[in-house]
């Protein structure tokens, strides 16, 4: 059983022409989710987060100053790379609303697996700080709601993004509670990531290096990310689901196709099986080649699905 949790608000978010964070994304993955083979999941619209689930992972200060943002019309730039238009406020509380929604479900047997097709992403948002095409950290935000509203102990989050989850593990770098593991580029934005970076024993970092393939990838998590994972038998399993390490997305230097984007999703469904009942829950983040995003966002849906 599968949900797919989504918003219409979440196509508002519009950081400009040209900008690699475009509504197209997520209008591509919903089109490729369209299909008969998706036929099953259950849709969700997803919730608008509470000022008090983003405040378990954000700063007052940072909460206010992006919904102070709703006021501008047109654009405005929060770095060299983070912008927010008019409809960015709700797609930004959609989107970690839909993380919080998918979380409560499987923990409460609504359903097994979810997938959170929402934007913008957000796993470089610090507690402080907006950056990377994010405004909230919606993978955190679930997280913390995990730990806090269900009471759980151990949770894992698994992050094949390209690019390294620098605010989650910001976030949680003294949380023994939650075993953040990423497999990344280096170097490659945003510069962090390194090996050292062990937090409280609780960090887990994967260098690939630019032109690294499937073998690499695959000897990593086999070799490093997952042996951390299954020791911690997690009671819960979250995904910072980036689709940006194929061979032919513009902003990194991987080549990963869409099998081992299947791969790596059949890998963490048996970890949510052995030790957390199955509960897991994904959430977008990057992927900014839109005929790949689309087709590994939906082998991603449909290997949960299966």
């Amino acid at each position: 059983m599968q949900r797919l949790y989504t918003h219409p608000a979440c196509l508002l978010h519009d950081p400009g022409p040209g900008h690699a964070e475009q509504p197209a994304r997520l209008r591509a993955v919903l089109q490729a989710l369209d299909h008969d083979r998706y036929a099953a999941l259950d849709r969700v619209e997803a919730p608008q987060a509470t000022r008090e689930q983003l405040l378990r992972v954000h700063g007052a200060a940072h909460v206010d100053r992006i919904l102070a943002c709703t006021a501008h019309e047109g654009r405005q730039w929060l770095d060299a790379d983070t912008a927010m238009s008019p409809g960015s406020i709700e797609a930004a509380l959609r989107a970690a609303g839909a993380a919080v929604a998918a979380v409560d479900a499987v923990m409460t047997s609504a359903t097994t697996h979810a997938f959170c097709a929402v934007r913008p992403p957000g796993h470089h948002a610090t507690r402080d700080q907006a950056m990377g095409f994010c405004l909230f950290n919606n993978i955190a935000v679930a997280a913390a709601h995990a730990l806090d509203a269900h009471g759980l102990k151990r949770i894992a989050i698994a992050d094949f993004d390209v690019h390294h989850g620098n605010g989650t593990q910001a976030i949680f770098e003294r949380e023994p509670r939650v075993l953040f593991a990423s497999s990344h580029q280096s170097p490659l934005y945003p510069d962090s990531g390194r090996e050292d970076e062990r937090g409280v024993g609780n960090i887990v970092n994967g260098i690939l290096s630019p032109g690294a393939g499937s073998h690499e990838f695959r000897e990593l998590w086999d070799s490093v990310l997952l042996p951390r994972l299954q020791a911690f038998k997690p009671q819960l399993v979250l995904v910072s689901a980036g689709f940006d390490a194929h061979r032919n997305d513009p902003l990194a230097d991987i080549r990963l196709g869409q099998e081992d984007y299947v791969w790596i999703t059949e890998r963490l469904a048996t970890l949510a099986r052995t030790y957390a009942g199955g509960r897991l829950v994904s959430t977008l983040e990057g992927g900014y080649d839109l005929a790949a995003l689309a087709a590994c966002a939906s082998a991603h849906a449909g290997t949960l699905a299966d």
